[in-house]
Parts: structure tokens; C-alpha cells; sequence
């Protein structure tokens, strides 16, 4: 891919997320991405930023895929190239120049000179490739090893038969040179994931378990002390790093078992930025005011109801032996309303999904599955094709999901709609930390802990804004991220032929084939597409929350004195 033609795409992402947050509003007003006026008051330094998360899975880059680790992650370390909070433009970050050769299978990444590790080494080229692998190698058992996926010499570490990425070279301290088994344009969007940062091998192989609780990273914040579980993750201003220094001297991520605790807490004055309690949105735009832009908090616009790139989903496990049923798989989809969700719980700030791939994303299809919009006759006639007329004869279908955040009340919706067409479901509740590192765990092609794993609640953020994001980690038969645990052999060859296309627009058109070809089997139930339902405090200026769900505390800065 040429310079060209990379920076074209930009241009036409930047236009689609424009308009992807235009058109997504429930029954708010439409947000844009435009940028809010910047604040009249002039930045201080100083204070820590209270900053509420619930508890992380991992805060290790060798894992990190879900939200609340990877907002730690995000602050600890910085990968190749970054996104702008606003726009999702690409952007450096540890690289300062990259460019693939003609046929995108060669790409060559120029590091910045004299970035530094928290221990205050300087990162090399090197420190890339030993992070790449200690995630690619198979005993690791990373489940965000498909992002490396495309690397040559993946598959042999994924099967132990190798110890390095073949196809990863530090050229010299400042240049990484990265050879694909195929042609992936893509690619450069890849390594902006903040888990495929660089890793200081000397730490890592000191103490490996030191490293899981109190990782040392290349971020504009630093750990400061072991994490402590269920309580709290302290950071502080890393004095030696590369790019604009933090205005606060640092954060304090203050770990809560629910929205409505922080919430609490938050209005008591003990934090900065909080997730509004479930039913709490309108009353609280009220009172705290409203982010023009719906990404950046100011004082007195303190409230943000950003689009977000992200979807919230029902898996579908179709190796299960009731679930496996297509037709009752598209039954299901049919029988959920999912605009009374966004009304009833989300105060209409959300919208019905009709497909995996939300607004936002170059090459979003409206209706891209048929099955999954709301139609009880549909359901119905969907049901007695399964074999099911009424729900006579099939079993009692379990729907597992993580407790808190007003999921609950989701989950009571769907039971009811479900059993309104005959399906009855029994909910399983469980405590995120337990639901996502145990629950939800998928090693060759099973679930780690069960075989009873039926309907299953998760969203997918973007980890980068491109369709290969949402569909290849979710519907490729080997990624660990395939929850559904679909196979479909036609659907991996039509993902790596999108992979290995250079030409962008032909590109967007393949991934929107292989988002059509997913939806004619319903491996999954796509709900709602997610805003951003955040406040901050009155003492709060600049802070950006992205589309992406990641926020840029290194550019935010409090007025006032810190807690």
C-alpha cells in the first residue's frame, strides 16, 4: 500500500466516524465529533485524577483485551502508533515513520530515538519483538495472540515448534522490521493496540509474577506500587517520558464492584470521572450539564454521550448441542426488542444494533443481518423451521452474563421476550472478574471451564477502527476471542482474501461480503450499539474519553486541589 493511498483512508475514516456519530443518537440530540471549544481557563500542573474502573482481569499486555485492564495498560505503555481521541486517525506514537513495501507484506517501522522504560532503559527494536513473543508463544496461552496472527512465524509459536517470530527483526536499535505471511494493509492499524507495546525482557524474567501485578511500561504513567486488588491501581507522571508530559502528577484508578457504588461515591466528591448509575442519565445531564462534542469533559459539561465503537452482544455457543441450530439461533435474534432495551434502561441513548459492525466503521451496512431486528411473527415462524413450533420440546437454554452496569435488567428483558415465543432461558449472574478470566476463557476451540456455556453477554470495543477488528477476532475459527465458537472454513478464506487486499475500497467491500456470509448463520445476537454514559467532576478540564473507550489522561488537568 503507498503513502497515497494509506493517507486516503485516513481521510475516509475520519469522514465515516464524522458521520457514524451523526447518525446514531436514540432519543438525545445528535452528537458529531466535532471538538468542543477548548476550555477558557489556562491548564495548571499538579493533583491526581480519581479515576473509577471496576476490577481488571490482567493489567500484563500478554493479555490484555478487556476494558478495564486496557485502560490501565493504555496509561502504562505506548505501542508503535496511537489514535487520535477524537478522530481515531492514526498517529505516532513510539514510531515516528513506518511504510509497508509494494505488496504490504513487508513492513518497516523507524522507533523514535531515546524513549525510555519506567527503569529508565531506553527501548530498542528489540523489546518489540521479545513482547510480540511472549505473547505469540503458545504455553502463554494469550487469548489476544490473533492480533500477531498475520506475522510469519506465528503458527509455529502458537504450536511449539518455534521459540521466535521468524518474521520480526530488529534491523538495529531504532528500525523493526516486520514480514506477514500475506499481504495485510491493515496492518499498520494492528500494532496501534495498546497490549503490542514494548516489554523490558530484564523485568520481566526477574519476576514474572511481580510484572502481572505492577507492570513496567513506556507510558506517560507509571505503576508506583504493586496492584491492589479489588481496591486500587496508583500511577504517577513518568518524569523521562518522550512526548508532552502529563499536566496532573498522576492517577489513581479506584477499583468499585459497580456502577452504582461509584456513582455514589462520585457524587459525594471523591472522584473525577465515574459511569453514571443505571436510570441516573437524564438527572445527571441536568445537574452536571452536557460535553458539546460528547467526548470531552469540561467544567459544567461534565456529562458525555458519545457513540462509541462498540456493540453489545449475545454469543451464541453453535457446538452446543441445542444452540447449534441455526434456525433456532435467527429465532432468537428475531424474538429480542432491542430498542426497548435502549429505552427502558439506557433512557434512549442507545440504539438497536442490526449487526456486528457498528456506525463509525468505514464500511458499516445497516440491516447487514437480516435476522437480527426485531419481528416476533419472523421469531415464531423461525422456531417451528428449527423444529421448536411454540418452544414444544426444547430445553430450558441458559444465558450467562456479568452482574452490575444495569446488565441485569437486560437479561430480564430478553428472558422475557424469549419466553414470549415459547424459548424459556434461566440467567446466570456472575462477578465480571470471574465471568471474563474464567466463564468466558476459550482454549482450542472449547471453553476452558464448562461445557454448559449456552447464550453469552459481552460487547466488543475497537481495539482499532477497521471491520477486521470486529470480524476476524470474533468469527475466525482459531481466535481466541471467538466465543460463539463458529467454524466456518468459506468465512476464514474470505477474511484472509480481505487481509491480503492492498486496494482499500476493494477491501471494505470483501469485509462487507464476509459480514453478510457471518449473518446467514447468527452465531451471534447483536443488541445495542453502546454510548459513552460518563461524567466527570467540576474540578475536570480536557479530558477526552475516545470512541474507542480509552481516555487520554495525559492530556487532562484538574483546577482544583486534589482529594
Amino acid at each position: 500500500m503507498t503513502k497515497r493511498l494509506r493517507t486516503s483512508l485516513a481521510l475516509v475514516l475520519v469522514l465515516a466516524l464524522a458521520a457514524g456519530f451523526a447518525g446514531v443518537a436514540g432519543c438525545t440530540p445528535a452528537k458529531t465529533a466535532t471538538p468542543a471549544a477548548p476550555a477558557v481557563a489556562t491548564p495548571v500542573k499538579g493533583g491526581t485524577l480519581n479515576f473509577y474502573i471496576g476490577e481488571p482481569a490482567v493489567i500484563d499486555p500478554i493479555d490484555g483485551q478487556e476494558s478495564e485492564g486496557i485502560q490501565v495498560i493504555n496509561q502504562v505503555f505506548d505501542s508503535l502508533v496511537d489514535f487520535d481521541p477524537l478522530t481515531s486517525k492514526i498517529k505516532p506514537a513510539v514510531a515516528e515513520s513506518w511504510k509497508p513495501n509494494a505488496d504490504a507484506t513487508v513492513w518497516t517501522f523507524k522507533l523514535k530515538k531515546g524513549t525510555k522504560f519506567h527503569n529508565g532503559r531506553v527501548v530498542v527494536a528489540g523489546d518489540f519483538k521479545y513482547a510480540w513473543e511472549r505473547i505469540a508463544l503458545g504455553s502463554n496461552a494469550s487469548t489476544i495472540s490473533y492480533h500477531l496472527a498475520p506475522v510469519k512465524g506465528f503458527d509455529e509459536m502458537q504450536a511449539g515448534t518455534a521459540t521466535e517470530l521468524s518474521g520480526v527483526k530488529a534491523i538495529d536499535d531504532n528500525t523493526l522490521e516486520v514480514t506477514l505471511q500475506y499481504p495485510f494493509a491493515d496492518f499498520e492499524y494492528v500494532v496501534g493496540h495498546p497490549a503490542l507495546a514494548p516489554v523490558p525482557k530484564e523485568e520481566v524474567e526477574k519476576d514474572s509474577k511481580a510484572f502481572l501485578e505492577k507492570p513496567i511500561g513506556n507510558g506517560p504513567f507509571m505503576m508506583t506500587e504493586p496492584w491492589t486488588h479489588q481496591q486500587g491501581i496508583k500511577l504517577a507522571a513518568f518524569k523521562d517520558y518522550y512526548g508532552d508530559k502529563s499536566f496532573v502528577d498522576g492517577v489513581n484508578f479506584k477499583i468499585y464492584k459497580d456502577d452504582e457504588a461509584a456513582f455514589t461515591d462520585y457524587k459525594q466528591g471523591n472522584l473525577d470521572f465515574a459511569t453514571i448509575a443505571t436510570g441516573q442519565i437524564k438527572a445527571t445531564v441536568k445537574q452536571y450539564g452536557e460535553s458539546p462534542d460528547g467526548y470531552t469533559m469540561n467544567p459544567g459539561k461534565q456529562v458525555i454521550l458519545g457513540s462509541e465503537l462498540s456493540t453489545y452482544y449475545i454469543w451464541i455457543n453453535t457446538q452446543d448441542a441445542t444452540t447449534k441450530n441455526a434456525d433456532l439461533r435467527k429465532a432468537m435474534a428475531s424474538a429480542i426488542n432491542a430498542q426497548a432495551i435502549c429505552d427502558v434502561v439506557y433512557e434512549g441513548t442507545r440504539v438497536p444494533a442490526s449487526g456486528p459492525i457498528p456506525a463509525g466503521i468505514v464500511g458499516y451496512q445497516k440491516n447487514a443481518w437480516p435476522n437480527n431486528s426485531y419481528d416476533v411473527a419472523r421469531a415464531k415462524q423461525l422456531l417451528t423451521k428449527a423444529g421448536f413450533p411454540g418452544g414444544a420440546g426444547l430445553p430450558e437454554i441458559e444465558l450467562a452474563f456479568n452482574v452490575g452496569r444495569g446488565h441485569e435488567k437486560v437479561m430480564q428483558l430478553i428472558q422475557a421476550d424469549l419466553a414470549a415465543v415459547g424459548i424459556k432461558v434461566k440467567l446466570n449472574g456472575q462477578p465480571w472478574e470471574t465471568y471474563s478470566s474464567e466463564w468466558l476463557k476459550v482454549k482450542d476451540g472449547k471453553f476452558a471451564n464448562s461445557d454448559t456455556h449456552q447464550l453469552m453477554r459481552l460487547g466488543w470495543l475497537a481495539d482499532y477502527p477497521i471491520m477486521d477488528n470486529f470480524l476476524y477476532p470474533m468469527f475466525n475459527s482459531k481466535s481466541g476471542d471467538n466465543k460463539s465458537l463458529y467454524v466456518n472454513p468459506d468465512v476464514d478464506a474470505m477474511l484472509k482474501t480481505a487481509r491480503e487486499t492492498t486496494d482499500a475500497a476493494k477491501r471494505v467491500k470483501l469485509y462487507q461480503d464476509v459480514e453478510k456470509k457471518i449473518g446467514e448463520d447468527q452465531p451471534l445476537i447483536a443488541l445495542v450499539n453502546y454510548r459513552h454514559v460518563r461524567v466527570g467532576s467540576d474540578r475536570l478540564h480536557d479530558l477526552v474519553f475516545s470512541p474507542m473507550g480509552l481516555a487520554a489522561l495525559d492530556k487532562a488537568w484538574l483546577s482544583k486541589a486534589a482529594k
